[in-house]
C-alpha cells in the first residue's frame, strides 16, 4: 500500500494507515477521504529554485512529469538540481532513476516545492557503482496544504559513499523516506535530518539501513525542533546481516519541543544478526535549556531572540555536517526562521 499506488489506481484502499507499524504517525488514508483528480499540464513559469545558483544542471519534474532517469558514466562528475514542483492542486506520481558508474561523482541538489493543496508522490531508485560517492541534499519547502511521500531506495555498492541531509519544515502531512541496501565492502554511508515544524505542520523522517556485507560503515544524526501544534516523527532502522562483521554503525536524533500542543515521535531501532560489531543508538527530546536562556537574557537578548539563537545553534551541528560550502550556506539559511524568503 503505497500513496503513489493510489494515485495510479483512484483506490483510497492502498494509501497507509495507522494500521501498519511504520505508519501509525502518518496516516494518509484517515486524512484523504477523497483523492484530488491528476494534476493539470503545468504551463505558468517557476521561480527560480533555492539551488539555481550552484547548478548548472537543471532536471524539473513539475505535476509529477519529467524526465526518469539520471545516468553517470564511469569517471564522470556532475552537480545537478533535482526540482520537484507542484504547479497546481491535484494528485501526482513520479518515478526516477539515478545510476552512478563505478567511480562517478553526482552532487545531487533536490528540492520539494510547490503552489496550493497537492497530493505528491516521488520515487526515487539509486545506483551507486562501486567506488563512486553521491551527495545527496533534499530541501522540502511546500505548502501547508500538501500531503507528500518521498521515497529513495539507494543501492551502495563496495567501496561506493553515500552522504544524504535532508531539511525541511513539513506540510499538511509529509514523509521522507530512504532505504539504504548497503553492500558493506568499505562502503560509507551518512543520513543526516533537520526539521524546523510551525503551526500545525506535520513531517516524518524515516530510513532503513540494511548492511548485507561486512566492512561498512553507517552514521546518523537527525535533529529537529517543533513549536505550536506541529509534529515530527523520526523513525530510524539499521539492520546488520549475518556474516555483516566488522560493521559500524551510530544513529541519533535530538528534538526541542517549544510548546505544549507541539509532539514528536520517534523510534530508532538497531537489529543485529552479526558479530564483531560497533553499533549504538541514542534519542532525546526536551526543551531549550532554560540555564542558556537565562544567561543570553541577561547579556541583552530579547526572549524571542535568544530563543531563536539557541535554536539555530542546536540545528547547526546538522548543517556544519554539509561539505559543500555553498549548499550548506543555502541550508542554513532555510532552516532560520523567515527560510529562504
Amino acid at each position: 500500500m503505497t500513496l503513489a499506488r493510489a494515485i495510479v489506481t483512484g483506490d483510497l484502499a492502498e494509501l497507509p494507515s495507522r494500521r501498519q507499524e511504520d505508519w501509525r504517525w502518518s496516516d494518509i488514508r484517515g486524512l484523504l477521504r477523497v483523492l484530488p483528480g491528476p494534476s493539470p499540464t503545468a504551463g505558468a513559469a517557476m521561480p527560480p529554485g533555492p539551488f539555481a545558483d550552484i547548478a548548472a544542471e537543471p532536471v524539473d519534474i513539475i505535476n509529477g512529469r519529467g524526465p526518469d532517469r539520471i545516468e553517470l558514466a564511469q569517471g564522470e562528475r556532475r552537480v545537478v538540481a533535482l526540482r520537484y514542483f507542484g504547479a497546481e492542486a491535484g494528485s501526482h506520481a513520479s518515478q526516477l532513476t539515478v545510476t552512478l558508474g563505478a567511480g562517478a561523482d553526482l552532487l545531487l541538489l533536490e528540492s520539494h516545492e510547490g503552489q496550493d493543496a497537492y497530493v505528491a508522490a516521488a520515487d526515487l531508485t539509486i545506483t551507486i557503482g562501486a567506488g563512486a560517492r553521491l551527495v545527496r541534499l533534499v530541501l522540502a519547502d511546500e505548502p501547508e496544504a500538501a500531503v507528500s511521500v518521498s521515497n529513495a531506495t539507494v543501492n551502495l555498492s563496495a567501496g561506493g559513499r553515500f552522504a544524504q541531509t535532508i531539511a525541511t519544515t513539513g506540510a499538511r502531512r509529509q514523509r521522507i523516506e530512504t532505504r539504504v541496501e548497503h553492500a558493506g565492502g568499505g562502503a560509507e554511508a551518512r543520513l543526516d535530518g533537520l526539521y524546523r515544524l510551525a503551526g500545525r505542520s506535520h513531517t516524518d523522517i524515516t530510513t532503513v539501513v540494511v548492511h548485507a556485507g561486512p566492512d561498512g560503515t553507517t552514521d546518523q544524526l537527525t535533529k529537529g525542533v517543533a513549536a505550536d501544534q506541529a509534529r515530527g516523527v523520526f523513525q530510524g532502522r539499521i539492520e546488520v546481516a549475518r556474516g555483516s562483521d566488522r560493521t559500524e554503525a551510530r544513529m541519533g536524533h535530538h528534538a526541542l519541543v517549544l510548546s505544549d500542543r507541539a509532539e514528536v515521535d520517534a523510534k530508532p531501532e538497531l537489529e543485529i544478526y552479526a558479530d564483531e560489531v560497533v553499533c549504538s543508538h541514542g534519542n532525546s527530546i526536551g526543551a531549550l535549556d532554560e540555564e542558556a536562556l537565562f544567561y543570553a537574557r541577561q547579556r541583552g537578548l530579547p526572549e524571542d531572540a535568544a530563543r531563536a539563537l539557541l535554536t539555530e545553534a542546536f540545528l547547526g551541528e546538522v548543517v556544519d555536517r554539509i561539505g559543500h560550502e555553498g549548499a550548506r550556506a543555502v541550508m542554513r539559511r532555510f532552516m532560520t526562521p523567515g527560510g529562504l524568503a
